[in-house]
């Protein structure tokens, strides 16, 4: 019976593992808050651009967004919505095909 209900448990906890897709959160400086939203307006510039470590750097940047996630092709994309995220889709040629908040 234990076994099984670790089993469950490391099925579970499997589901809330991600796959790199976001750079490290950066922390505010003691005491700030810093709001950051994310801009998909500033960035659509980067359509058809190669997603690659620079662009995705940059991306970041000019949306003014806290983290970056990368959407692979075909890739499944949790439904949680963060106004301090920016999603990066691309296709099988690391072509950014677009770029959405949330």
């Amino acid at each position: 019976m234990r076994q099984v209900l670790m089993g469950m448990v490391a099925i579970g906890l499997a589901g809330c593992a991600t796959s790199g897709g976001t750079a490290p959160e950066p922390s505010a400086p003691e005491g700030e808050m810093v709001a950051m939203i994310c801009d998909p307006d500033a960035v659509q510039s980067f359509v058809g651009r190669q997603a690659d470590q620079a662009t995705g750097a940059a991306i970041l940047k000019d949306s003014g967004a806290r983290t970056l996630r990368w959407g692979p092709p075909n890739a499944p994309w949790t439904m949680d919505f963060r106004e301090d995220r920016v999603n990066v889709q691309y296709d099988a040629k690391m072509k950014i095909g677009q770029i959405t908040c949330g």
